[in-house]
């Protein structure tokens, strides 16, 4: 038996020593002569051979030069004779043949390169290393995510010139080695086949492969790094970090060599060339841009499906259905969020879907099996070109992507027709694609998951709690100190892992522990690991930051700022937030006049006083771009000197602010307006349920006790009156408005009691959004669009502004068609009709309320991002409007100690009113800093939904299982997702999972998919009970934890137990 053979680099994937097998006989001479005479001898003979080709044609027979030739290199006469015998019978050596200088250049320059390794084979023959062990067939399979090797995914290489007979013998000992191989550890690769091959056999998928990597060309700095974006001048290389477990690699475990690298990119080469690529080589930048201009490429954000990782989408340029990636292989190492550049495949590859899903998830059995056209059509349509400008999304402003920023993709001809008609059966084509490029890699590559002990080898899988990102390799060296000897008691610790490298030819990331996180489950491992894997700074601020705040303290408003500022502090003003808020950023003002109008005022911190342009704590502030709310803490954007103190509009206290003071009628109509620097002394702290019940009880006089303590010269009387006036006014502004043509859609949102001392969870309930949010809302919305109007006009090439794109159009229309097949009266054509149809489509009707939360659910999944922009970078106006307001000019000013955008609004603001200095930006900084705000933003809202999901999974492991109704919001071929109503929470029902169902039956008319559920009857003697599952078809449902630390399901009752409640 042979020994094991040593992993050489951390690509290997594991136990595939056990899946090696010996090369079959080959017909082709000259590669038996490879696999049978490997010396640097023979290498230098052939070599010598192939220069001395015209000798042999003027007359000279191979056997006149291999006798000169072997005894030049005293090969023996045993092997002589057999070399001779071999040449005479191959065809491809013979006098006869006709071989041109190209292909005589080549067989040099291969024997060159295969005799550099000879010093290596001699001293393995030496140690008794088999030329079994050093020649065999290597091979790398790649598992599915269950472990199952897929045979479409193969990547031992076959010789096109192979016979029948050698194919077969291979493929009988792929299948002898399938079983030892499902036992290995899971790889990340899941996919059966790709689109591309389905329908063919694993050799002629590998014969195509091989035959399209002869035609392409690899760009030497590709070289550098297995998915690193290509940068002129830049090392892609990553260095490696110190251990956090400060343990001496070099004693320990020798660094393996990355793939792909320029001093070992020859490691991974055996005898007949390099080692097989899973994954195409990036396209330089030059053809990029080239592309992207002819329109023959298109960029866009990958988002990966979380339910179903093999699933990948990117948004169509021509706003129809989103492109398809399928399978790991296609995403070309891109992960969840990067911006990529990729290219269509052809018409024939293309998913056939049904028309009424988006692509995404909608029926797990398309998705098992490969809906992909095999037609006869093997023309390439042209996808129609994206318009404007292709901007650049990184924080990291290089070479490469400053020159991406400037390539405008315009349209230079005419565009085919959209080559995705309506199939019989309502089918579609969905356009599928591949990566070729990474343009900026958003995601940040540190992912949090757990530690498997591999025996034999040197380094650990770690497989990450999110199955979107591929399993990493760890070197021993880098585990903790006690991993390799009691494996088993780290089994359910935590990790943060930051992938380091992802080689083409390797399933496999390589990456590094960064910190050890703590048990599973727990609230602060578990909510630490979510910070860092999405790059969420909650470090302490820096000494050289803090040192930018004020030194003497208590702080005073210096008498300067007192002259030139307007004093407001004798005014009634106060500010209405949650009780438990600490950072008070924006107040209001209401005062009747003796005319009957009102003279309104909303106050922000000024928080641009203390943020001096271009220092260190501007700096983080823009890093960082906001705070990030989570159930239990918030991580600020500024120190919390400035947050809560400060810049807080804490009451009886005098504050810097940012006015904008209206003169309004009562029906909120607009007669002046004033923006100006202020002071103000808020007279009250006032939360959502102090002023709810001020509105609630208009005639009551509230006592001392029943409210915050407040400024004797501001009774309680006319404190409840200004709320009272702002109330009655903000109702006819949001009337108007909504008249006007805005839209608002509410979703019910989950909030915790905690615990003081544990901050675990007692409790949850539903938010409550009441008239004295909408008051707050009305009033901050105002004063938004009143600053981006004032800023635009002034520097109408520098506004930071924010837009609102309208909903997918493809997805509307799709919509809409489903509600009128299902009877209900919704209009999505505009804003305005969309928001008012909404609210009558359920008039008398059962269960109207949450018939309208499912509807409101499904009417937010066409709608798009907000984004921040910069007026001079967007240029068309027309752009800037926002949908849901139905506003053209719109920004975000009222909140600058939580986001960065409002900061430098203000200092527009300042500067157009010749308070403040000029800003020190171009047009180019404003939309850089602009499109950080937005990832940020996605980022804090993205930590903001998994916290709350943390903190209800332990809640239903302390408090469950819990019981609710629960409303269909969606119908598969083999789930339902329901909105389980108590809680507002999302699940999936999955029907093979439900105990006690007997059987189910998915039937589909029209766009109205349903399910028949039968569930076997407790009682022998009746018949089985049936249920349908439709849409807004109410259910009940239990919340179970699940053995994984935070999860649950959702498990479906029985009809007849819900009928005997």
């Amino acid at each position: 038996m042979d020994s094991p053979r040593q992993v050489k680099n951390l690509n290997r994937e594991p136990k595939r020593s056990q899946n090696r097998s010996t090369n079959p006989p080959q017909k082709d001479a000259y590669a038996r002569l490879l696999n049978q005479h490997c010396s640097s001898k023979f290498s230098l003979y052939l070599e010598q051979y192939a220069k001395d080709t015209t000798f042999q044609r003027e007359g000279n027979g191979p056997s006149t030069l291999l006798k000169a030739q072997s005894e030049r290199q005293n090969i023996p006469q045993r092997q002589r004779d057999q070399l001779a015998n071999d040449l005479s019978v191959s065809s491809d050596f013979s006098p006869s043949s006709e071989k041109s200088k190209g292909e005589e250049s080549s067989l040099s320059l291969y024997m060159e390169k295969l005799g550099t390794r000879s010093a290596q084979q001699d001293f393995e023959r030496k140690q008794g290393v088999s030329d079994r062990q050093r020649w065999g067939q290597r091979r790398d399979t790649a598992t599915s995510h269950d472990g199952d090797v897929e045979s479409g995914e193969e990547l031992g290489s076959l010789n096109p010139n192979e016979s029948k007979k050698h194919l077969k013998q291979q493929k009988k000992t792929k299948d002898s080695n399938k079983d030892v191989t499902s036992k290995e550890t899971d790889s990340f690769v899941g996919r059966p086949q790709s689109p591309n091959t389905a329908g063919t056999s694993v050799q002629e998928q590998e014969k195509l492969k091989k035959a399209k990597k002869k035609k392409l060309s690899r760009h030497p700095e590709e070289e550098k790094s297995g998915d690193a974006t290509f940068q002129p001048g830049v090392d892609t290389q990553m260095s490696r970090p110190k251990s956090p477990f400060g343990k001496d690699k070099k004693l320990q475990q020798p660094r393996v060599p990355i793939a792909n690298s320029p001093v070992d990119k020859n490691k991974n080469k055996g005898p007949r060339g390099a080692k097989k690529h899973i994954f195409e080589s990036y396209m330089t930048f030059e053809e990029v841009s080239h592309g992207l201009k002819r329109g023959e490429l298109i960029q866009g954000q990958l988002r990966i499906n979380p339910k179903k990782y093999h699933e990948a989408f990117i948004p169509s340029p021509d706003d129809a259905r989103d492109i398809f990636l399928d399978g790991i292989v296609t995403r070309n190492r891109a992960l969840n969020g990067d911006i990529v550049v990729v290219r269509l495949l052809p018409r024939e590859q293309w998913k056939v879907v049904r028309s009424d899903t988006e692509g995404e998830g909608a029926s797990e059995s398309d998705t098992q099996k490969e809906n992909i056209v095999q037609t006869a059509q093997k023309k390439t349509d042209r996808m129609p070109r994206p318009r404007g400008v292709v901007e650049d999304q990184s924080s990291d402003q290089d070479e490469l992507l400053r020159k991406l920023q400037n390539i405008t993709c315009t349209d230079k001809g005419e565009h085919l027709e959209d080559p995705s008609p309506p199939r019989p059966n309502g089918e579609i084509l969905q356009k599928t694609a591949k990566v070729v490029y990474i343009v900026e890699k958003k995601h940040s590559r540190a992912v949090t998951g757990f530690l498997k002990f591999l025996p034999d080898k040197p380094f650990a899988m770690f497989s990450p709690v999110d199955h979107r990102v591929p399993r990493i390799n760890i070197l021993l060296a880098d585990c903790p100190q006690d991993f390799i000897s009691r494996p088993v008691d780290f089994a359910v610790t935590l990790f943060i892992c930051r992938i380091t490298n992802w080689a083409a030819d390797s399933n496999f990331a390589e990456g590094q522990l960064a910190k050890t996180l703590g048990q599973a489950g727990e609230i602060e491992p578990e909510t630490e690991g979510i910070l860092i894997e999405y790059e969420v700074d909650f470090s302490e601020f820096s000494d050289e930051v803090l040192n930018c705040l004020p030194k003497n303290l208590p702080w005073t408003i210096p008498a300067e700022q007192m002259r030139l500022r307007k004093d407001l502090r004798k005014e009634c003003i106060f500010t209405i937030d949650p009780a438990t808020a600490r950072d008070l950023d924006d107040a209001l003002s209401c005062k009747l006049l003796p005319d009957g109008n009102f003279e309104v005022g909303v106050h922000i911190a000024d928080v641009s006083y203390f943020v001096g342009e271009n220092n260190a704590l501007d700096t983080i502030a823009g890093q960082r771009a906001t705070s990030v709310y989570m159930v239990q803490k918030v991580i600020p954007m500024l120190p919390r000197m400035l947050c809560e103190e400060l810049c807080s509009l804490n009451p009886l206290t005098d504050r810097l602010t940012f006015s904008v003071i209206w003169i309004l009628t009562p029906q909120g109509e607009i007669l002046t307006q004033w923006f100006g620097r202020s002071v103000i002394c808020s007279c009250v702290k006032l939360s959502y349920d102090d002023a709810q019940s001020m509105i609630d009880a208009p005639e009551k006089i509230f006592t001392a006790e029943e409210l915050p303590p407040s400024d004797p010269e501001h009774p309680i009387d006319e404190i409840h009156q200004a709320v009272l006036n702002l109330h009655s006014i903000a109702k006819n502004m949001r009337t108007s408005r909504f008249t006007a043509g805005s839209l608002r859609l509410d979703q019910l949102k989950l909030a915790f009691a905690l615990d003081k001392e544990t901050m675990m969870p007692q409790g949850c309930y539903i938010y409550e959004y009441k008239d004295s949010n909408k008051l707050v809302e009305e009033f901050m919305l105002l004063a938004n669009t009143a600053a981006a109007i004032h800023i635009h006009k002034s520097f109408p090439q520098l506004s930071l502004l924010r837009r609102h794109p309208p909903p997918k159009a493809k997805m509307a229309d799709e919509l809409q068609e489903l509600c009128d097949q299902l009877g209900i009266n919704i209009d999505l054509s505009s804003a305005g009709s969309l928001h008012n149809s909404l609210n009558t489509a359920f008039d008398d009707v059962e269960n109207a309320d949450y018939r309208k939360e499912v509807l409101t659910h499904m009417c937010s999944k066409p709608m798009q991002m907000a984004l921040y922009f910069c007026s001079g970078v967007l240029g068309d106006e027309p752009l800037f409007s926002h949908y849901a307001l139905n506003v053209g000019l719109y920004t975000h000013f009222t909140s600058p100690i939580r986001r960065y955008a409002d900061l430098i609004v203000h200092r527009l603001l300042a500067a157009s009113l010749d308070c403040g200095p000029s800003l020190g930006l171009s047009k180019e900084d404003v939309q850089k800093q602009a499109s950080h705000c937005n990832d940020k933003k996605t980022v804090s809202k993205r930590v903001q939904e998994l916290s709350s999901e943390l903190f209800f999974g332990v809640y239903v492991k302390d408090c469950g299982p819990l019981e609710s109704k629960a409303m269909v919001m969606g119908v598969l071929d083999q789930s339902f997702d329901v909105l389980v109503l108590q809680y507002a929470v999302q699940k999936r029902v999955y029907c093979k999972s439900v105990p006690g169902l007997k059987s189910f039956h998915h039937h589909k008319v029209g766009k109205k998919s349903e399910l028949t559920l039968v569930w076997s009857s407790e009682d022998p003697e009746k018949a089985p009970v049936e249920q349908e599952i439709a849409l807004f078809t109410l259910v009940e449902v239990q919340l179970k934890a699940d053995g994984a630390p935070m999860k649950y399901s959702a498990v479906l009752k029985r009809p007849e137990e819900i009928e005997s409640h």
